[in-house]
C-alpha cells in the first residue's frame, strides 16, 4: 500500500499518537512533510495533521489536553476549564453530550488518549496497531500503509443496501472503525471502546418537544454562520432545505442560496424555491441554468478523490462540485444542506410494530392509513407485524436470500429493514464470501435501537452520514466546504426524544419539523407535503454516459479480482433504457468500482480474503 500519508488529502485530518516512545516512529512513518502537531505533556506528539485555525480549539492543563476538531462552538476558556477538572477520560461523556456542532472530541490524560467521533457517524474514528503502539485517525487510508485491502469488506459494500453492523467494516484488513456512539481509549499499545451515547427515550409529546427541537436546529445553523461572511444555502424549496435557508437567514451572514432546476416539467422545486425566497429579500436567490445540470453518471472515470471507503455519493458528485463552483464565485465559506431532514424530522413506520402489541386499537387504526396512503399489499404487511425475529435472525436469514427477488416495500418498512441483495452481475464466489460475512455478523449483532422501530430511526442515519461525509471531504477539497446541520448530534437527540407516534403519521408531513419552524418559516412554505426524486436526470444520465460505462467495465478492477461479471455489466451499460436501472441498482457497484479506481493508480493492492 503506498503512503496514504503523500496522497494529498486537501481537508483537514489527524491522526492520534500515544504518548509512547515507539510513536516516534509511527509519526515518521504516518506524517506528510507540513504537518502540524500538539503534544502530550510528556513533549511527545500527540496531535497531528493538516488543519485550519478556525478547524481546531485547544487546551492544555497540568497534564490533560483536550482538542475539539470540526464545527463547534466552544473556547479555550471553556476547554482549559474542563481540561483542569479532568481526573478521568470517562468523565468526557458529559462534555461529548453537552457540545453543538459536528466535531471529534480528542483528549490526553497523563499519557493515556481518548479520541471520538459524533453519534451520527458523520464523523468517524479508525484505529490500527502499528508495531507496539495503537495509533486513531479520522479517515482509515491514513492508517492503511502496508495493509491489504480486504476483499470481504469490499464484497459487503457490493450489496444494496448494506446492513448494520457491515458498514463499521472498514476497506483494509489491519484497520478497524470505532462504532458511532463509542470512544476509543489508548494506553500506549492497549485500546478498547466505551459507549457515550445513547438514543434518546421517545417520551417526550410534540408540543413539549416543539422549542427544543428549534433551539438545536437553529443552534446547529448559528454554528456555521456565527463568523459572518458570505455563506451559501441550498434551497431546493423542499422542508428541510427551506428551514435551513431561514434559519441561516436571521443570522449577521450574507446568504446566497442557490436552486438546481429539474429536467422533469413536472417537478416543483424551483416554484417552491422561488415561494420561499420571496420572503427573504435580502437572500441573493440563485436558480443555476438547466443547461449546467450536471446528470447523474458524470464523469465517473475523471474521479480522483482519496476516499477511505466507497460510497453511492459518486453518482452526484459532479453536481456537488458544479454547484459549489458558482458559490464560491460568489465568496461563500459554507454551503449548508437540508440533508438529514428526511431522516430525523420523520422517522421508521417501523414503530407500529412494538405500538401494535401496546396500543392495538390505536395502532391498527394508523396502519389502516398508512396502508391507504402507501398502497401496501395486506398479505405482506400483516407478515411484517407478526414477524418476532430478533434482528441477528433476520440478518442471518437474509444471508440466505441474497439472490431472491426483492420484498415488497411494506416488509422492510415494518421490519427491520429492507433486505440486502446481490445482483445477477455479482460472481457466485463473490456471493459465497457475503453470505459468509453476513452470517458471522448476525451470530453477534445487536440493533442500534431498542427495538425495530428505533432501529429504523438510526440507520438510515448512520448511513446517510456514511454518503455525506465523503461528500464533505469531497467538498473542503473543492475549496469550499459542506455542512449538514440537521445531522448534528443534539439535532439528532432533540428529534429522536419525540414520542413516535406523533413524529410519524399518515395524517401530516413532518409534523416536529414543521411545528418547530412555524413563525420562523412563512405558513405557506410549510405546506409542502412531496419531494422531488430526479428520476429523468438519472435515466438521462445513463444514456448520456453509457460510453463511460463501457469503458468502466471493460476495465473493471472488481472484474480482475473475480467478483463481477464483466461481460453482463457491458450488456447493461449497452441498453441504458433497461427498466431495472431505473431504481439505482448499479450504484453500489459502481461505487466500489470508482473506489477501487481512486487508489493509487501505480500501487499494487494486495487482496486478503
Amino acid at each position: 500500500m503506498p503512503d496514504q500519508a503523500s496522497r494529498g488529502h486537501g481537508e483537514s485530518h489527524f491522526v492520534v499518537l500515544p504518548d509512547h516512545e515507539a510513536a516516534l516512529a509511527v509519526a515518521r512513518r504516518l506524517c506528510a512533510p507540513g504537518f502540524r502537531s500538539l503534544q502530550h505533556a510528556s513533549g511527545r506528539p500527540w496531535l497531528a495533521g493538516r488543519w485550519r485555525d478556525d478547524e481546531i480549539v485547544a487546551a492544555a492543563a497540568g497534564d490533560a489536553r483536550l482538542a475539539v476538531i470540526g464545527w463547534c462552538p466552544v473556547s479555550v476558556a471553556e476547554l482549559e476549564r474542563a481540561a483542569a477538572g479532568l481526573r478521568d477520560l470517562t468523565h468526557l461523556d458529559e462534555l461529548a453530550r453537552r457540545l453543538p456542532g459536528s466535531f471529534h472530541l480528542a483528549a490526553s490524560l497523563g499519557g493515556r488518549c481518548r479520541v471520538q467521533g459524533t453519534a451520527s457517524g458523520l464523523r468517524l474514528v479508525f484505529h490500527r496497531r502499528i508495531g507496539e503502539v495503537v495509533v486513531a485517525a479520522d479517515r482509515a487510508d491514513l492508517l492503511a500503509q502496508d495493509s491489504p485491502v480486504d476483499e470481504r469488506g469490499l464484497v459487503v459494500r457490493l450489496l444494496f443496501p448494506t446492513p448494520h453492523p457491515l458498514l463499521e467494516r472498514t476497506m483494509w484488513r489491519d484497520v478497524e472503525c470505532v462504532p458511532p456512539g463509542s470512544a476509543l481509549l489508548v494506553d500506549g499499545g492497549r485500546a478498547r471502546l466505551t459507549r457515550w451515547w445513547r438514543d434518546p427515550e421517545p417520551v417526550r409529546g410534540i408540543a413539549e418537544s416543539v422549542p427544543l427541537i428549534r433551539d438545536a436546529l437553529a443552534t446547529a445553523v448559528d454554528v456555521r454562520t456565527r463568523a459572518g461572511g458570505t455563506v451559501a444555502c441550498d434551497l431546493s424549496g423542499g422542508l428541510d432545505s427551506t428551514s435551513i435557508t431561514f434559519l441561516a437567514a436571521r443570522s449577521d451572514a450574507r446568504i446566497v442560496a442557490s436552486t438546481w432546476p429539474a429536467l422533469d416539467p413536472v417537478d416543483e422545486d424551483v416554484a417552491w424555491a422561488r415561494r420561499a425566497a420571496a420572503h427573504l429579500p435580502m437572500v441573493e436567490h440563485v436558480v443555476w441554468p438547466a443547461e449546467r445540470i450536471p446528470l447523474v453518471y458524470e464523469n465517473l472515470l475523471g474521479i480522483d478523490d482519496p476516499m477511505d471507503e466507497p460510497t453511492i455519493g459518486m453518482m452526484d458528485r459532479q453536481r456537488l462540485l458544479e454547484d459549489l463552483k458558482g458559490l464560491a464565485e460568489k465568496g461563500s465559506r459554507v454551503r449548508l444542506t437540508g440533508i438529514g431532514g428526511d431522516h430525523v424530522a420523520w422517522c421508521s413506520e417501523a414503530h407500529y410494530h412494538p405500538l401494535l402489541r401496546r396500543r392495538p386499537l390505536f395502532a391498527i387504526r394508523q396502519l389502516r392509513a398508512f396502508r391507504a396512503l402507501f398502497d401496501w399489499p395486506l398479505k405482506p404487511m400483516i407478515s411484517a407485524l407478526a414477524d418476532s425475529r430478533s434482528y441477528g435472525a433476520w440478518l442471518a436469514d437474509e444471508a440466505e436470500r441474497l439472490r431472491a427477488p426483492r420484498d415488497p416495500n411494506v416488509i422492510g418498512t415494518l421490519g427491520w429493514g429492507t433486505g440486502p441483495r446481490l445482483f445477477d452481475w455479482v460472481t457466485p464466489e463473490a456471493q459465497a464470501l457475503a453470505r459468509d460475512t453476513l452470517l458471522d455478523a448476525a451470530a453477534t449483532a445487536e440493533p442500534l435501537g431498542r427495538n425495530r422501530g428505533e432501529h429504523g430511526d438510526l440507520e438510515p442515519i448512520l448511513s446517510c452520514s456514511r454518503i455525506i461525509r465523503q461528500w464533505e471531504q469531497m467538498s473542503a477539497r473543492a475549496g469550499l466546504p459542506i455542512q449538514s446541520p440537521f445531522l448534528d448530534d443534539r439535532v439528532i437527540e432533540a428529534c429522536l426524544s419525540v414520542r413516535p407516534e406523533e413524529r410519524v403519521t399518515p395524517w401530516r408531513y413532518k409534523p416536529v419539523l414543521t411545528e418547530a419552524m412555524r413563525g420562523i418559516v412563512p405558513d405557506e412554505c410549510l405546506a409542502r407535503t412531496n419531494k422531488a426524486q430526479a428520476a429523468l436526470e438519472a435515466s438521462a444520465g445513463l444514456r448520456r454516459h453509457r460510453g463511460d460505462l463501457l469503458e468502466l467495465w471493460e476495465s473493471s478492477k472488481l472484474a480482475d479480482l473475480g467478483l463481477v461479471d464483466r461481460r453482463r455489466l457491458t450488456e447493461l451499460a449497452l441498453r441504458p433504457d433497461t427498466p431495472e436501472l431505473r431504481t439505482g441498482i448499479l450504484y453500489s457497484t459502481i461505487g466500489c468500482e470508482v473506489w477501487l479506481r481512486s487508489l493509487d493508480k501505480g500501487a499494487e493492492h494486495a487482496v486478503a480474503g
